[in-house]
């Protein structure tokens, strides 16, 4: 029997919501609440001008909305309202060959919580709210 967790119970609102859309009312991803945070701790370290590792690889800031939307050297990052074109949703997901598992072994590796957070954020048109 599998045990129930807080994060597998937020995890599943969070996906009952966005299913449900106009019936129940998808709760809105906040970039400052919910993804901001997620950056902040997950990628910023290395996403910081001008010395960060990923930042000198890519030219990819991600101290704020602004940066981030701006995109790296090889284009946007986010295409919103777009989740499985987005390439940072490609990356964290997994679909971008091995580049997540380097930069996991430097850092703490993103969950699948926040990964969801992400994709929603994303789908729902990656806003500066």
């Amino acid at each position: 029997m599998r045990t129930v967790t807080p994060n597998s119970l937020f995890l599943l609102a969070i996906l009952v919501g966005f299913y449900l859309g106009g019936c129940a009312g998808t709760s809105q991803i906040s970039y400052h609440r919910d993804v901001q945070p997620i950056l902040a701790d997950k990628c910023v370290a290395c996403h910081t001008p001008p010395y960060g590792e990923g930042y000198r690889k890519t030219g990819l800031s991600m101290v704020s909305y602004q940066t981030l939307m701006e995109g790296s050297i090889y284009g946007p990052v986010i295409i919103a309202g777009n989740s499985r074109a987005s390439p940072l949703n490609m990356l964290v997901e997994g679909r971008a060959g091995d580049l997540i598992q380097q930069m996991a072994k430097r850092h703490q590796p993103i969950t699948e919580q926040e990964v969801t957070v992400l994709r929603l954020w994303v789908q729902q048109g990656a806003l500066n709210n």
